[in-house]
């Protein structure tokens, strides 16, 4: 008799277990095992590992596949069982891993692939072929392509979380934490009074009381200097949208500053010709945001400004504002606007300023270029690449949780009578916002070192969004330039791969909408594309994610320094407003108080949160793509240290790509 010891692991998650009828049965090259029961002990309780064995007269050959089915007790209520692997030791004393990591409910069985991860075309019996294709079958009819709105990448086309495949969803602990902590911020609003009031604010000072148990040392630090030109200057580089502001080698025709205008902000004797020719002048243009259709409240469409700004870094290396002007057209209704002018005039400019960039930060750089966009690589992984495929191992981490909270942002944040449909633009100008958006897209600017490159800011001192992204691209490309070519030593075999073909031009089509114009590639001809590509995936689903979602309470929890909503006009001439205009000018209580609600949950951590570069669930079993995955930790760990060590010296602490608090994928 030849014996097959199995080790059988449950999820480590609530409700794992089961005490139903398991069964087991190994296939080989050669022939198949007995149909054998599993009992119950070990597999009962999470996080429990049962060892068996399955006994056969003769060698099953080389072990392709196992199966395992689940069959409801009859004395006992029917319970999901969560199989996360099994390890099954040869008579030969082999190991070999069978990665599972999925529910199984009564009548269901699963067909696991186990060994080396493969590619289509390494696939030489007929059994493996046909179970590989089936999988994919499979996953392209569980998980299907919907159009949003034309113009936008496409999403999945499931509008109700529990109607999702169990291992995509939130586990039970996580849907239980972010629902606790959805209903103690709304009952804290209710309390206040705070849910349906068309109150204005009658002072600064009252907006403070707002948050009194979600307060943090950097929210408060923006509440005392969010009306410092230095700080205005600084969130441009270090806050929750760093990927606006560019040096500016020649002034727009339709920004016409003046020498004489900006003179006296520039160092003693210089001129901003001289000072654009040394690199010290810089702008953000919000050109794509002119136009917009908008909000209608009281039968007045709401106004939202397109603004240019202009920024100097003088001599103590502090970037600052030195000219605004809220409409893209110049007229003499359109003043630029100076930091001499009127206190409260120069102010209310910066809130036109911060009001479109805090729209095109929530609508554009986060909800689109993260969470969208990823959405469409997670789909793309789901339905092209089998989990024996090594990009399905590499990157079904940077996936997890992504299409769950796509699905409620949808269902709670933008659309018809969501938040975002009572901001600013409305509805209508939320999807045009994001469709101007994607067509503007381009591959490069996902690609940290071109977008610095191209955007100038290679020098600008204390930029450490850029220092701390770049090192982390680098280290995330280093590793995928070790793991990639260990399954793709040719470029031979990534135009072979069909699978991985299929994928990307999903990704081009329903991510990108064919758009050649973008820089997307639709397919890879090489091994440099696909690590080039496979970086960029990761990068954007795990780093950049954190870099314009973590700080959004420390940044936009203070209303007046990130206002979603104005409910006055930009101001047309000068020297006519007032701190009570400002006050009239800004969100009411009821819609600043649900902002500040909203951005401190996006940026609070749940108890479930996977740092990057982990890999908890065990899908390589490969000693050489294991030790990549601890070079890679060991990478970020390093990076973790200096990144602490930099911030313990800073006044105000850039912690948002410290690897320690970057999430392997977006989750929230």
């Amino acid at each position: 008799m030849l014996e097959y010891t199995l080790e059988v692991t449950t999820g480590s998650m609530l409700h794992a277990g089961t005490f139903d009828n398991l069964y087991v049965t190994l296939i080989g090259s050669e022939r198949e095992s007995e149909h054998t029961a599993l009992t119950d002990v070990g597999l009962d309780e999470s996080g429990k590992v049962g060892t068996y064995s399955v006994t056969t007269l003769f060698s099953l050959g080389f072990l392709l596949l196992l199966k395992l089915e689940k069959d409801p007790f009859h004395e006992s209520p029917q319970t999901d069982w969560f199989c996360s692997k099994v390890v099954v030791t040869t008579p030969e004393e082999d190991e070999i891993l069978f990665p599972c990591y999925k529910w199984l409910s009564g009548g269901e069985s699963v067909l696991l692939r186990g060994g080396r991860a493969t590619k289509a075309f390494e696939d030489f019996y007929p059994s493996l072929v046909y179970q590989r294709r089936k999988e994919r079958l499979q996953q392209k009819l569980t998980y299907q392509w919907d159009k949003y709105a034309d113009g936008m990448a496409y999403v999945l086309n499931i509008n109700d979380p529990t109607l999702m495949p169990e291992e995509i969803r939130f586990s039970y602990s996580k849907a239980f934490q972010f629902h606790y902590i959805n209903e103690k911020a709304l009952a804290e609003l209710k309390m206040k009074g705070l849910t349906n009031t068309t109150e204005k604010w009658e002072s600064f000072e009252a907006m403070k009381d707002v948050s009194w148990f979600k307060k943090a040392p950097m929210s408060e630090y923006v509440s005392k200097h969010w009306k410092d030109d230095d700080f205005f200057g600084y969130q441009f580089l270090n806050g929750v949208n760093p990927t606006v502001i560019q040096r500016c080698s020649k002034l727009p025709s339709n920004f016409p500053v003046t020498e004489q205008m900006v003179r006296p902000f520039l160092a003693h004797g210089s001129s901003l010709s001289e000072e654009i020719e040394m690199g010290n002048i810089f702008i953000i243009d919000y050109k794509i945001m002119e136009g917009l259709p908008t909000r209608v409240i009281d039968g007045k469409p709401v106004s939202v400004s397109a603004p240019l700004c202009l920024f100097y870094l003088n001599p103590e290396k502090k970037l600052r504002p030195i000219a605004i002007q809220l409409s893209q057209k110049p007229s003499e209704d359109n003043p630029i606007f100076l930091p001499s002018d009127l206190e409260s005039d120069w102010l209310l400019a910066k809130i036109f300023v911060r009001n479109a960039d805090t729209l095109y930060h929530s609508l554009v750089v986060h909800l689109h270029n993260t969470h969208l966009l990823s959405e469409v690589y997670t789909m793309a992984t789901l339905r092209n690449l089998p989990q024996i495929h090594p990009l399905y191992k590499l990157l079904i981490p940077h996936h997890r949780d992504t299409l769950h909270i796509n699905i409620l942002s949808r269902a709670q944040l933008y659309g018809p009578g969501r938040f975002l449909d009572n901001c600013s633009l409305g509805n209508d100008g939320v999807i045009e916002l994001m469709r101007r958006a994607l067509f503007q897209t381009t591959y490069a600017s996902f690609c940290v070192p071109e977008n610095i490159a191209a955007r100038g800011l290679e020098s600008i001192p204390d930029f450490y969004y850029r220092d701390d992204a770049l090192r982390l691209w680098n280290i995330i490309s280093s590793f995928v330039s070790a793991l990639v070519p260990f399954y793709y030593p040719s470029d031979s075999e990534v135009t072979a791969d069909y699978e991985l073909q299929e994928w990307i031009n999903e990704i081009f089509f329903y991510g990108f909408l064919g758009n050649s114009d973008s820089g997307f590639p639709s397919s890879f001809q090489t091994v440099d594309e696909l690590i080039k590509f496979v970086t960029m995936v990761i990068f954007s689903s795990s780093c950049q994610h954190a870099a314009v979602n973590g700080g959004q309470f420390d940044f936009l929890g203070w209303i007046p320094n990130g206002p979603a909503l104005l409910h006055q006009p930009p101001p047309t001439t000068k020297g006519q407003s007032s701190m009570e205009r400002l006050l009239a000018t800004l969100p009411n209580k009821s819609f600043a108080a649900r902002s500040m609600t909203i951005v401190w949950r996006l940026s609070r951590k749940h108890d479930d949160f996977v740092p990057l570069g982990s890999y908890p669930e065990q899908r390589f079993d490969e000693p050489a793509a294991l030790q990549m995955i601890q070079d890679f930790q060991a990478q970020l760990s390093s990076l973790s240290a200096a990144i602490a060590k930099r911030n313990s010296e800073l006044e105000v602490p850039y912690k948002y790509l410290n690897p320690k608090g970057v999430e392997n994928s977006i989750t929230i």
